[in-house]
């Protein structure tokens, strides 16, 4: 049987009794409330972030054929867009997007509720993003911008030259990249006359928000466990897992 391996550990665990536990438990409750207090300042200072107007036209190729940038707000006044990372050559997507991505279709209709639209896009032709849909399970919307710069101007994809010169820009800070698409999201404004703003991105460990696993496993004792040298090597399209556990990685 497969074994899982261990990073953080959970051998020699102080154990104590139920009334020292409360009173430590207590006292994280403390630093969590902090925690709460500071995200809710931090995304008051996202919304308060000034826009920038789009002013550049994108098509893309979707599965209503031919969508503008304002076309995938549907009708709703704000979109959230995940650059997923499968360039063209790729025969699938990456499976660290498709582990985010696992989590998109039950968020969809709170989103709408609250005059917001999810999209996914691409730079691989519809065709691949289709059947890799299909082999998912997914519903959520996905478009093609392989014939549009949307995500090189988004800062998700690098041009032959960038990686040729190591001159990409990654996360707003130079990077030495070795590969042609990254993960990223980035969030728009439509205004009542159709006027489009870009008003927030993120790349990186920025997208953790989004991945619910994660947010699960950090309540665990083992936490996310994963190998510090490379942290998502565990990380599988989710019909590869073996679903096998032995019992003694638990205590390990």
């Amino acid at each position: 049987m497969a074994t899982i391996k261990t990073f953080s550990g959970t051998k020699n665990h102080k154990v104590v009794m139920r009334k020292e536990w409360l009173t430590a438990r207590k006292k994280l409750l403390v630093k969590e409330k902090k925690y709460s207090r500071l995200g809710d300042e931090l995304a008051k200072d996202r919304r308060a972030l000034p826009w920038v107007k789009v002013d550049k036209e994108y098509r893309f190729e979707g599965p209503n054929g031919t969508e503008t940038l304002a076309d995938l707000f549907g009708k709703n006044s704000q979109l959230i867009i995940y650059h997923f990372m499968f360039a063209p050559a790729w025969e699938w997507g990456c499976a660290h997007c498709s582990f985010w991505a696992d989590h998109y279709d039950a968020t969809r209709p709170h989103l709408n509720q609250r005059d917001t639209t999810l999209v996914v896009i691409s730079r691989a032709p519809l065709a691949k993003l289709e059947a890799h849909k299909k082999r998912m399970g997914w519903t959520f919307k996905w478009v093609s911008s392989g014939k549009t710069d949307f995500n090189y101007d988004y800062g998700a994809s690098f041009t032959p030259d960038q990686l040729k010169r190591h001159t990409a820009v990654y996360n707003y800070a130079p990077l030495d990249m070795d590969i042609s698409d990254r993960e990223g999201a980035s969030v728009f404004f439509k205004d009542p006359r159709g006027d489009i703003y870009h008003t927030y991105s993120a790349y990186a460990r920025g997208i953790d928000i989004l991945n619910g696993t994660y947010h699960f496993l950090d309540w665990t004792a083992k936490g996310r466990d994963e190998d510090p040298d490379d942290t998502q090597s565990w990380v599988d399209f989710k019909d590869q897992y073996k679903n096998s556990h032995d019992l003694s990685t638990v205590l390990a």
